[in-house]
């Protein structure tokens, strides 16, 4: 109820005047505050400044760029499925990514772990002893690696992030330069791990382009997916029948139409940061705030710009014929081919020519022919990079004739299939 509520305010915040909600939870992820932060403003309107604080460089906005009512240094809005990019303000820009940083550690754990999300995970003093935003873990105690996960992304507790990377590679340090690696691996060439919760050290960053690549490849995992979708979750304790009850604290999980993740992150070095994500009409949309002091409503504004430029259409629809191939020694000289399943692809300003399709099948096959059999398959490519691909089906039942041509034509069919 009380979640409710405030996501009802914060939605009335948003439509009336610009708003940097921070909750305690976030504010303190990794500076240990533990209260709300609002952008302190002056009696005429204007943002005041300590003066006893360096002031940090203007922001710089593009010639041209097209939402210049955005707070933050470096943003980008992208289609998950293609990587294509709908905006971007100073997107390769090396950042701070503050608490961002767990979706590439949930990544990591994730594809990490053989033992799976039972695990039992115990708490040693190093995480327990973790500063900034946390589960209130103790020493010794022991929860399952999933309930960890749930708490990290949440309400992104250090600890927890901590006792993951110990469980999973023995050590921080370890399990960060695996974090590094799968980042060069999907792509993020510009990022850097230092740790796994995302305190600030000046050899920890990335990019707003690499955050929105790496939580992109972490929305293929239906796992990552579920978690870092989820409003609320409840942690049992070493004494049952206890447990805690954990908010996520995106809040645009509440309010933004189609939201369905993923993470918020501050630190004073890293500002306010977070990636968002919204799924509409078969359109996945990440947006990355780096810096911004207005993160949610840069993120709204980014997500209704990206989905104004983007849309999803049928490529393929369910049994639809795609092609036909002959059919050695049957009943009938050919059988058509049906998609197994409707294929629908993001299309970027109703540009369909960045789409090639390409259909892989056998130019015969011998009879018979089971009806839903296997024969080929349908594949989409993105400006050259494959994106999808739909199995082709047999449409019917093709049975075999028995007669001296037909027994010719599949014995034919036997010998030409060993060249090819």
């Amino acid at each position: 109820m009380k979640r409710q509520f405030a996501s009802t305010v914060l939605a009335l915040a948003l439509c009336i005047v610009p708003v940097a909600v921070l909750s305690a939870q976030e504010t303190g992820e990794e500076s240990g505050a533990t209260v709300s932060e609002v952008a302190p403003f002056s009696p005429n309107g204007t943002e005041t400044v300590n003066s006893a604080e360096p002031e940090e460089p203007p922001i710089y906005i593009p010639p041209g760029d097209a939402l210049p009512q955005v707070t933050a240094r470096s943003a980008v809005v992208m289609d998950a499925l293609t990587g294509e990019v709908l905006y971007q303000r100073c997107m390769d820009e090396r950042r701070y990514p503050a608490s961002t940083t767990k979706i590439m550690t949930l990544l990591t754990a994730l594809e990490a772990n053989k033992g799976g999300l039972d695990d039992a995970v115990k708490i040693s003093a190093v995480a327990a002893d973790m500063e900034g935003s946390t589960m209130w873990l103790e020493c010794g105690e022991r929860y399952r690696l999933e309930d960890l996960l749930y708490g990290m992304m949440l309400v992104s507790g250090n600890d927890a992030a901590t006792a993951v990377a110990e469980h999973i590679a023995g050590n921080v340090p370890a399990f960060a330069k695996r974090m590094t690696e799968k980042a060069r691996e999907i792509g993020a060439e510009n990022t850097q791990f230092t740790n796994s919760c995302g305190l600030h050290n000046p050899r920890h960053y990335t990019t707003a382009h690499d955050l929105a690549r790496i939580t992109a490849y972490g929305y293929r995992n239906p796992t990552f997916r579920k978690i870092v979708s989820t409003k609320e979750w409840r942690v049992p304790l070493m004494k049952a029948p206890f447990s805690r009850e954990l908010e996520n604290e995106n809040m645009l999980l509440w309010i933004y139409s189609g939201a369905n993740g993923v993470k918020t992150g501050y630190t004073d070095d890293a500002g306010r940061c977070v990636v968002t994500a919204a799924e509409r009409d078969g359109v996945q949309l990440i947006a990355v705030v780096l810096d911004g002091a207005y993160m949610w409503n840069d993120s709204i504004a980014m997500l209704d710009y990206g989905f104004r430029h983007i849309e999803g259409r049928d490529f393929v629809k369910k049994g639809e014929i795609v092609a036909r191939v002959s059919v050695a020694g049957g009943e009938s000289e050919t059988v058509g081919l049906s998609a197994e399943k409707m294929l629908r692809l993001p299309v970027p300003n109703n540009d369909t020519s960045v789409y090639r399709r390409e259909i892989k099948a056998p130019r015969s096959v011998e009879a018979p022919v089971r009806r839903g059999e296997k024969i080929g398959e349908v594949i989409y490519y993105y400006k050259g990079q494959k994106v999808a691909s739909v199995a082709l089906t047999a449409e019917n039942y093709v049975g075999r004739e028995n007669s001296f041509f037909a027994g010719l034509s599949r014995f034919w069919h036997k010998i030409s299939s060993w060249f090819t």
